[in-house]
């Protein structure tokens, strides 16, 4: 590699050492000489990065009683909205990027036929981002719909070294059925490339950093790394001074900033793999040597690798499951003792109900670590958080009835300009999910789209 000082850097440059290829960050040095900034950074050549974020089990607002109650949407429609009754109050730091969307109802997750009652928990999952109504079958003949995701990732994400990546904390990764005739294949994955074609999730935060920095080199030299107990920033260290070399001294900052978030990184995952091969009791003894025990730490560790892969511009698409269906998990850090799947059948009561509202507000309270680091981490004139649209829902509402009608679903982020945030939207009673995913959609640039799953229009995504 040859760096001139003064001369424009490609955004596609990277650093190779063995068995290991980086990208680099947005550097001022990308910038043509002679070219304003906001050229270079404008919506036709720098898309929207896009996040979409599957909790399940759907919420304790979604419950008549908690309804009333506003335990997820804010009593008031519009601008003036409070959030602090609601599992929405940490995100109020953010609310000037936020949009509530409430009220609308995820229908192809509902049974069609008398044999479907009672899979609401395995087809949902493979609903939320295709709003299509899944075949029931236990064999490899699965149909459900193309996702929102792989759409975009399709059209906007090729100019990318990964066009997608999606992302997991639990699975089982079972062949086969799961319960009530579906196969497991759709719990456990929200990406779907074709109707037949679901894109397989990666729950091992070292997986997922070897494929966005490990990704070169022959697999032998992929081998020799991964035995070493050296960074992989030491295989790129004379790349890296020599690149530093022809940078002037806000891209050096810059460049050592983005290095240091990359190594710890790395120490964290070298970290949990330690202590996950000491031969210790395990919360989770099956998982991944790379997966911690940690609900908190594994989350905020592919929120990092998210953040990190959108400030390289390695990958502008990521699918984020942080739950699977039935799931008995506990969350001791959300106030409340009580598996997840199991509190989710509160029975209606007020108790129950609230419990499982400090579930749900627990899972959100995760998300502003990941936008906090978006907003922080500038790419010319904007924040990545500026350019980025995170969506968040669940394909079920009342998990105690196992019904789909008043299914949570937020937005946050400008997406280059597209949405305005500090709004609560309010559906009319029957709207489908799909209406706004569709509008949403339009915002993302596919002006030419007329329908997406079970859409009945477009829905406003404004007061």
């Amino acid at each position: 590699m040859q760096f001139i000082t003064g001369k424009h850097i490609s955004r596609r440059e990277v650093l190779r050492g063995l068995g290991v290829t980086m990208a680099l960050p947005f550097l001022d040095a990308m910038v043509p000489a002679g070219r304003l900034r906001a050229s270079s950074t404008s919506a036709a050549s720098d898309p929207t990065r896009l996040v979409a974020i599957e909790m399940v089990h759907g919420s304790a607002g979604s419950n008549e009683w908690g309804a009333t109650q506003n335990l997820w949407s804010p009593a008031t429609v519009g601008r003036d909205f409070d959030l602090s009754p609601t599992s929405m109050a940490p995100l109020e730091p953010f609310r000037e990027h936020l949009t509530i969307i409430s009220n609308t109802d995820v229908q192809g997750a509902e049974a069609e036929i008398p044999k479907e009652i009672g899979g609401d928990h395995f087809r949902s999952s493979a609903v939320f981002l295709t709003q299509a109504h899944p075949k029931q079958t236990e064999s490899s003949d699965v149909v459900a719909g193309v996702s929102l995701d792989q759409m975009y990732a399709s059209r906007f994400g090729q100019d990318t070294p990964i066009p997608s990546m999606q992302l997991c904390i639990e699975t089982q990764d079972q062949a086969g059925g799961c319960a009530y005739g579906y196969s497991c294949v759709y719990t456990d994955t929200i990406s779907w490339t074709s109707p037949t074609e679901p894109l397989p999730m990666i729950r091992d935060p070292r997986v997922a950093f070897d494929q966005l920095f490990g990704a070169g080199g022959s697999t032998a030299e992929r081998a020799a790394r991964r035995r070493s107990s050296s960074s992989i920033l030491d295989w790129i260290a004379e790349d890296v001074a020599q690149l530093k070399r022809g940078l002037r001294p806000s891209d050096r900052r810059r460049m050592d900033q983005y290095l240091e978030n990359i190594r710890e990184i790395e120490r964290r995952i070298q970290g949990i793999e330690a202590y996950n091969a000491s031969g210790e009791v395990r919360e989770l003894p099956e998982a991944p040597a790379g997966v911690p025990d940690s609900f908190d730490e594994h989350v905020r560790l592919m929120f990092d690798l998210q953040a990190l892969a959108f400030e390289a511009d390695m990958t502008r698409v990521f699918s984020f499951k942080m739950g699977r269906d039935a799931s008995s998990r506990v969350y001791p850090e959300s106030g409340t003792d009580k598996p997840f799947h199991p509190a989710s059948h509160h029975g209606g009561n007020p108790e129950g109900v609230i419990e499982f509202a400090k579930i749900n507000r627990y899972h959100v309270s995760l998300i502003p670590y990941f936008l906090e680091k978006l907003q922080s981490t500038m790419e010319g004139d904007a924040t990545l958080l500026d350019k980025t649209m995170v969506i968040y829902g669940s394909p079920m509402a009342d998990g105690n009835l196992h019904n789909h009608r008043r299914c949570p679903l937020f937005v946050v982020g400008g997406a280059n300009g597209q949405l305005e945030g500090n709004m609560h939207l309010w559906a009319p009673a029957g709207t489908p999910m799909a209406n706004p995913m569709l509008s949403l959609m339009h915002k993302l640039g596919f002006d030419d789209m007329e329908s997406f799953g079970d859409s009945t229009g477009e829905f406003p995504l404004t007061i």
